[in-house]
């Protein structure tokens, strides 16, 4: 851990960019518990517990001769902890109302200058799917979803007994061996310079249509948003991506391009054949993606360390008058996600980041990230959970979700596993998108989807 002359922790490159006049980030985490929360008991994991993941969790951010760094500070737990009060007995559906806008409403809150830069919202009130609620609001400069999840493993328990969580895998497919020729080495090689040339110069430099799901206007970051879910099973993913020979990020962003676009439809016929972008959220450490305990990551010269090691991922999603069967947008997904993975732009993208910060400083490096967004039409964030159920200070976690917030966007969607399901958040802008038919619109892609699936035999290796 390097410390500047007045003895602070740096603050990252990608951490000042994502705090800034032009640009603030956050990360809203939902535990939804089975049990009613008791407040002594948070408490307690907070003080013992949360506050000794990281010394930023203690820290707060201060500006030092043009430079950001970590400066520790007392931290007053009661500052950072809301326990709202609703009106009281009133049915768990009528408190889904209230927990939605009180959602909606600590959304557009600002931190204060003068503590570190995190909260947590007690919701004591039972609602449809919980007999309680906890809400993490972290500040992106943080850290990245990486080091929170790795945070959540570390630190919590097996509802079922006293063990650690088990650190899931998301290890991707092998790559080419030895025997690939050199003609091929060298056809994937220029390929993959062009697709970086064409994805660096479009996502910097061309806007997206505007459309039902992007009104194009500035400033969007700061308007009211409505955050929603729906749940799908796992085994029916996987069922797909067995059939399809695919993975099941394939067939998640496959149904996600396919909902998305039968939404604009529906609000505009003409939208079906306009421009649009996603913007995939990617892990950049070099590692397959498993996650590691914080006592790893916080070592000096870890090879996984905590903080924000991410880029974005530019994904320009088919069209409806592409394709006829549901299951090509599965397998369009699939060839997307492999030339992306292939380009080079994401690295590129990060690079020039860093040389805009040392020529026109934090400021400018957080202004060109900002454009990139805005560009673009929805951002996707996919987080893999544990399977086992966790606990919480003896709480038992029902389910679990998250909300990138602070994106120049009006559609961000969020995507974790956990427990044999996965759950996906939409976070929409108020007046602009209809969270109800976007929600319907995504249960009727994945239903479309797997009954195609079922006229396909199982395939057998």
């Amino acid at each position: 851990m390097e410390f500047g002359v007045h003895g602070n922790e740096p603050v990252s490159p990608t951490g000042q960019c994502l705090n800034s006049s032009v640009l603030s980030m956050s990360i809203l985490g939902v535990l939804e518990f089975e049990i009613p929360i008791n407040e002594s008991k948070i408490l307690s994991f907070l003080q013992d517990v949360f506050l000794h993941i990281s010394p930023r969790f203690s820290s707060i951010m201060v500006d030092i001769n043009g430079e950001k760094q970590w400066k520790r500070v007392e931290v007053k737990l009661r500052d950072h902890v809301h326990v709202p009060i609703f009106p009281p007995g009133m049915s768990p559906k009528s408190y889904d109302d209230h927990f939605h806008d009180y959602i909606s409403n600590i959304i557009l809150e600002q931190y204060p200058k003068d503590k570190p830069l995190w909260e947590v919202h007690i919701i004591k009130y039972p609602t449809s799917s919980a007999a309680g609620n906890l809400i993490f609001k972290l500040h992106h400069a943080l850290g990245d979803g990486y080091s929170f999840m790795s945070a959540l493993l570390s630190c919590l328990q097996r509802a079922d007994n006293p063990l650690p969580l088990t650190f899931p895998s998301r290890r991707g497919s092998k790559r080419g061996g030895d025997s690939e020729s050199i003609f091929r080495w060298v056809s994937e090689t220029f390929a993959s310079v062009f697709d970086t040339v064409k994805d660096f110069s479009r996502n910097s430099l061309i806007q997206d249509d505007r459309t039902p799901i992007r009104s194009g206007n500035y400033g969007v970051e700061f308007l009211p948003m409505t955050v929603s879910s729906i749940t799908f099973s796992l085994d029916e993913i996987k069922l797909i991506k067995t059939k399809l020979n695919t993975t099941v990020n394939d067939v998640i962003s496959g149904a996600l391009f396919f909902a998305t676009r039968l939404y604009m439809q529906e609000k505009n016929q003409k939208s079906s054949t306009a421009s649009c972008t996603a913007l995939v959220l990617v892990n950049t450490r070099i590692t397959h993606g498993d996650y590691k305990p914080i006592k790893e990551m916080v070592k000096p010269d870890s090879k996984m360390p905590w903080g924000n090691q991410m880029a974005f991922m530019p994904v320009t999603m088919p069209k409806l008058t592409e394709f006829s069967n549901p299951l090509d947008f599965v397998f369009k997904a699939q060839k997307l996600i492999k030339r992306k993975r292939s380009s080079f732009a994401v690295y590129v993208n990060k690079k020039m980041s860093e040389i805009v910060k040392k020529i026109r400083g934090y400021e400018g490096s957080s202004r060109y990230m900002h454009s990139r967004l805005k560009n673009s039409s929805l951002m996707i964030s996919n987080m893999i959970g544990p399977a086992e159920q966790m606990a919480l200070a003896d709480h038992p976690v029902r389910g679990v979700y998250f909300m990138v917030l602070g994106i120049p966007q009006d559609l961000i969607v969020t995507v974790v596993s956990y427990m044999g399901k996965l759950r996906i958040a939409f976070g929409t802008q108020k007046g602009l998108i209809d969270p109800e038919k976007f929600k319907a619109c995504m249960e009727n892609a994945f239903k479309m989807i797997l009954e195609a699936t079922d006229n396909i035999p199982t395939r057998t290796y």
